[in-house]
């Protein structure tokens, strides 16, 4: 699966997965739309990009008057510093400008600019990007890039899939604003759910399901299904549960999600059918809900919820207290402990593992749903 392959990039640090465009796009419209001067007079810095035929620069450049700016920056990262970089060939573009330098091309990073119509045809677009070669290799951690980070206002890339968690800790750390893609467990991450829980980051509005495809570059050693070459040769991956991850505000936030009472759900609600509903936690004095769209509009209580439901939260009618196996639950804290245990497999024989995470998990009365435990 698509997914596997993610985590197997993850490990090997394949980090280059290209964004398509109208993927961008529609992001980005929606933050237009519930704002339409959220980019005005705005500095918007694309790092880990590839500008001269990155989506995300392409996008913001032939937008760069429609949406107000007031300066774009787009950042790369040097090929002799990227794992895969045998069949890298400079641009014509970079060839052919009198700046380009055989060395500084595989070993620096480079920076494109945007402010003004250059080429004096009286719009300014991505004909005007200006360029020189970084000092450096371009990565986000060094100082030069870290100095355009702090120039920023906004910041809008796809980090690095194996860096999610630091790439997120950069940006936090110079309280920018921003909008990035990434893979939907980041959401679990002990460094990423007390940001969600306090409303300084939530999920994009446009992605709240199903796939996205992403471009990859030609070696990468695909084996995974999902993936595709089209005409040109170019190698695309599809690949699950991507959500954008932003604190920028948008429209999806403020709409209520439509509920039933526990009594409709239970009469109308199909995928009651198959769960046993509404059954209390072991461990927590609270019920669990397994599909977001089965959450009651009569039961004032503590639910526990899948994380897919931060697709539909909205901050003005829920409230978030924690959440299990990252210790973000001392709003529910435990109501039992599971001193002495062991994980029993579907056929009652032991795994040989004492099972260290039960007292984390959200355990089911009788069965936490994915463990069977067995008490000494």
């Amino acid at each position: 699966m698509a997914n596997n392959y993610l985590t197997k990039a993850k490990n090997a640090k394949n980090d280059e997965f290209y964004t398509q465009y109208h993927d961008i796009q529609k992001e980005i419209t929606a933050y237009i739309e519930y704002n339409p001067n959220v980019f005005r007079d705005k500095t918007v810095l694309l790092p880990c990009d590839d500008p001269e035929w990155s989506n995300f620069t392409k996008f913001f450049a032939q937008n760069f008057q429609l949406f107000g700016l007031k300066k774009l920056i787009s950042t790369s990262y040097a090929v002799e510093s990227k794992k895969h970089k045998n069949t890298y060939q400079p641009t014509l573009f970079e060839l052919n400008d009198p700046q380009y330098d055989e060395y500084k091309t595989r070993n620096n990073g480079k920076i494109f600019t945007l402010t003004k119509d250059k080429s004096g045809d009286g719009k300014i677009d991505v004909n005007d990007l200006e360029w020189h070669y970084l000092d450096g290799d371009g990565d986000f951690r060094s100082e030069e890039i870290k100095r355009l980070r702090d120039e920023a206002d906004i910041i809008v890339t796809n980090p690095p899939f194996s860096l999610f968690r630091e790439f997120l800790a950069w940006l936090i750390q110079a309280n920018k604003q921003f909008v990035i893609i990434g893979n939907m467990n980041a959401i679990t991450y002990k460094e990423i759910f007390p940001l969600i829980m306090v409303n300084k980051l939530w999920l994009g509005p446009s992605i709240s399901s199903g796939d996205r495809e992403f471009q990859v570059p030609s070696e990468y050693p695909i084996t995974a299904a999902g993936w595709r070459i089209d005409e040109k040769g170019n190698k695309f991956l599809r690949i699950k549960g991507i959500r954008w991850f932003t604190n920028l505000d948008h429209g999806r936030r403020h709409q209520p999600l439509k509920l039933m009472s526990m009594e409709d759900n239970l009469r109308f609600n199909k995928k009651l059918e198959k769960k046993e509903p509404y059954v209390r936690y072991d461990n927590y004095d609270a019920i669990e809900i397994p599909f977001t769209d089965a959450i009651p509009s009569d039961y004032d209580g503590v639910m526990g919820v899948p994380i897919s439901f931060l697709d539909k939260y909205n901050p003005e009618q829920f409230e978030i207290l924690g959440a299990t196996q990252r210790g973000c639950h001392d709003e529910v804290p435990d109501t039992k402990k599971y001193d002495e245990y062991w994980e029993i497999k579907q056929n009652g024989q032991k795994t040989g593992s004492s099972g260290g995470k039960t007292n984390e998990n959200a355990n089911l009365l009788g069965n936490d749903g994915k463990k069977k435990l067995f008490h000494k």
